[in-house]
């Protein structure tokens, strides 16, 4: 299959920004204007293209980035709409992976939010050129200065604004086009038919300052237009567009545009702006991949005719077709019917059926070529993150990396037969996001589940009860405290004497029991002079030892940091045995344990919080008010903080809704365990229910 359109007249777009700035409705519209829908769908009513998940319409957000395929002025645009939620970070962040430009939206009225600092970032680690769109302009209190000077204060982002806003609140008619220096006005309801008109003369001043400061900016960042500004001389719109290209590929600089999506204004120039200013394929830089058979690195090109190197970044469970891989090509060509390889896993795929995605809806296609994205149906080996390539040039692509999940629930199945069901519908969304995880608490038994905050676990548990129909209890997971004594124990003696006709059972142990340090475990020594106990018993006593240590006498929970010492002990010719034995260590052990003041341990983690300065003392008193112990604080870079403290697993559960909360959600936290710590009296009256 030829390819329908050149390199160059493509371009992989992602459409990325705060919750609730208009991501959505910005693609809506730009599908209506590239004729590939004949309605303009509403997030409010359910209808978008993109946003085609029960969950998604029912929430008014989005929740899966979804792909999409347009055409505009002779370019194939295809465009990703990413999640705008914290909690679906993981979605922004693989989908930047692949994608060559994006178009950042900003809420005139808010500016720059805390979510669209961190796609900012993420964007800036995968290096993507991007063009900025301050929606909304229609709301009231919407100012476009305002969110320009935010973009610089909070982005540290050089913004070039291409257009100024006429009127604004209701007053907003249309944008003023500082390069052609034109008005741009629309008028119909839908928006189809922009009118180009002269600039409003009481604007006219305010337009040429501008286009005077768009051009300083633009030669400011670019070496090819310095000269000519500092000579005075003309320079033409041509060479003004180069040179803004140029500075938007080398991220020196940001396009700003603006208008009202919700009021179908506006979304026309930032198509042109897509192909005018954000990169092809062939304008990025070649990809490196390692070759497994060398180790060396070698720079890839987009070209159809080199060896295959795709990276597959999203993996979807649909319930009646199986699995969906989305996948980007950087080099070669990927066509239907032909066999590659998973380098990693060194495992085959056969490509049966390609796909063009629109959504929720396929196109089928006979061949992917090099700079393209789509979608394989029925891969068995391949998951997000890993490389599709040709059986002869084994190469890898870099992987995509994730944060690491924050939150944790335990979900239990309802009832014996959806216990099957729910490990299944486990297994598939854990595939399909890398952020969701599955694990089995040993203590407790339970399973849980965790991710990247509530509403992203309460999302993945609503999908698991409607897409794979089970039905399932969720609820906190059990702390798994554990049990030890705080004073030594000597010479504790206990005889197991059973008579019961013939064979009677007898054993009688003499034990040491004494508190270890933190990390100690269980440890079992026999100092036994003579023959009192006989050495075949020996490991049947720690056996009995070891498994009263699975459960204390506080609260069941397990003991730990505890040495247990045999010193002496008793047999009977005939009526000892290895179950007797075993029995008077079980009983034994626990009565001295009994003896030894036995407290409640609890997991203490190591917590880090970063957050800006000026949330630092909420922060600390979030902290304070768990429990915590802070450790310390150092300062970061970008007016950050960093606070380092140890704080009862307990008290963590509901941590990063707080703290999102207390900082307009720009606040991160990451934990790990560090050690085991006596719990206070008043939370072991509490937990013993005292």
């Amino acid at each position: 299959m030829d390819r329908a359109f050149p390199l160059e007249m493509c371009r992989n777009i992602g459409i990325i920004a705060h919750i609730d700035a208009g991501k959505t409705t910005t693609t809506e519209r730009i599908l209506f204007y590239t004729g590939k829908t004949y309605r303009i769908g509403s997030v409010d009513e359910g209808t978008t293209v993109t946003d085609w998940m029960a969950q998604e319409r029912e929430r008014g957000i989005t929740i899966v980035s979804a792909s999409v395929t347009a055409e505009w002025k002779g370019y194939q645009i295809n465009i990703i709409d990413t999640p705008g939620h914290i909690d679906f970070t993981a979605e922004v962040q693989r989908s930047l992976r692949v994608l060559d430009g994006g178009i950042v939206v900003f809420d005139a009225v808010q500016g720059v939010e805390p979510q669209s600092e961190t796609v900012w970032r993420q964007a800036d680690r995968y290096h993507v050129p991007r063009i900025c769109f301050i929606n909304k302009m229609d709301r009231v209190g919407a100012s476009f200065e305002n969110s320009v000077a935010s973009i610089v204060d909070r982005l540290g982002a050089f913004p070039i604004p291409m257009q100024l806003p006429i009127g604004s609140e209701a007053e907003f008619t249309g944008v003023i086009d500082l390069i052609e220096m034109k008005a741009i006005y629309w008028e119909d309801v839908e928006g189809r038919d922009p009118k180009v008109r002269d600039i409003p003369a009481d604007m006219f001043e305010a337009a040429q300052f501008a286009r005077e400061q768009l051009i300083e900016k633009a030669a400011e960042v670019d070496d090819e237009l310095i000269e000519k500004y500092l000579e005075g001389a003309t320079i033409s719109i041509e060479e003004l567009k180069a040179s803004l290209r140029r500075s938007v590929l080398d991220s020196k600089a940001t396009l700003i545009f603006c208008g009202s999506s919700l009021k179908n204004k506006g979304v026309q120039p930032v198509l042109d702006a897509v192909i005018d200013y954000l990169p092809s394929p062939l304008d990025i830089p070649p990809v490196i991949v390692t070759s497994l058979n060398t180790d060396e690195q070698i720079e890839l090109h987009p070209d159809d005719n080199g060896p295959l190197a795709a990276l597959v970044f999203k993996v979807v469970s649909d319930p009646y077709m199986g699995r969906l891989a989305y996948f980007r090509v950087y080099s070669g060509k990927m066509n239907v019917g032909e066999t590659v390889i998973n380098p990693l896993k060194g495992k085959k795929e056969r490509i049966g059926r390609l796909i063009r995605m629109y959504a929720d809806r396929r196109e089928d296609v006979q061949s992917i070529p090099s700079g393209d994205i789509g979608a394989i149906l029925g891969l068995k080996f391949s998951f997000t993150g890993e490389t599709l390539c040709n059986n002869g040039t084994p190469i890898i692509l870099e992987s995509i990396t994730f944060p690491e999940p924050v939150i944790f629930i335990a979900i239990e199945p309802k009832t014996t037969a959806d216990q099957d069901k729910m490990s299944e519908a486990l297994r598939r969304l854990s595939e399909e996001d890398p952020t969701f995880r599955v694990s089995t608490d040993d203590m407790s038994g339970q399973t849980i589940i965790s991710g990247m905050g509530e509403l992203h676990l309460d999302v993945l548990v609503d999908r698991m009860m409607r897409e794979f129909n089970v039905k399932a209890n969720i609820g906190r997971p059990r702390v798994s405290y554990r049990e030890t004594i705080q004073n030594a124990v000597r010479g504790y003696s206990y005889k197991y004497v059973k008579q019961s006709g013939g064979h009677g059972q007898y054993g009688h142990v003499v034990f040491d029991i004494e508190p270890l340090n933190r990390g100690g475990g269980i440890v079992f020594e026999i100092a036994i002079v003579g023959g009192s106990v006989p050495k075949e018993y020996h490991r049947a006593i720690e056996n009995g030892v070891r498994e009263a240590a699975e459960s204390g006498i506080l609260a069941g929970y397990p003991v730990t940091d505890v040495k247990v010492t045999l010193v002496d002990g008793s047999f009977h010719e005939v009526d000892s045995s290895e179950m007797a034995f075993k029995l008077a260590g079980l009983f034994g052990f626990k009565e001295a344990f009994q003896k030894g003041r036995p407290i409640l341990l609890e997991p203490i983690m190591k917590v880090e919080v970063v957050m800006p300065e000026d949330y630092l003392g909420d922060v600390l008193g979030q902290l304070n008010s768990r429990r915590s112990e802070i450790q310390g604080m150092e300062a970061r870079p970008g007016n950050s903080q960093a606070v380092h403290a140890m704080v009862p697993l307990a008290e963590m559960f509901g941590y990063a809704t707080e703290l999102r909360s207390g900082t307009q959600g720009r606040g991160v936290f990451s934990m790990e365990f560090d050690h085991y710590a006596p719990v206070s009296e008043t939370v072991a009256r509490r937990l013993l229910n005292l």
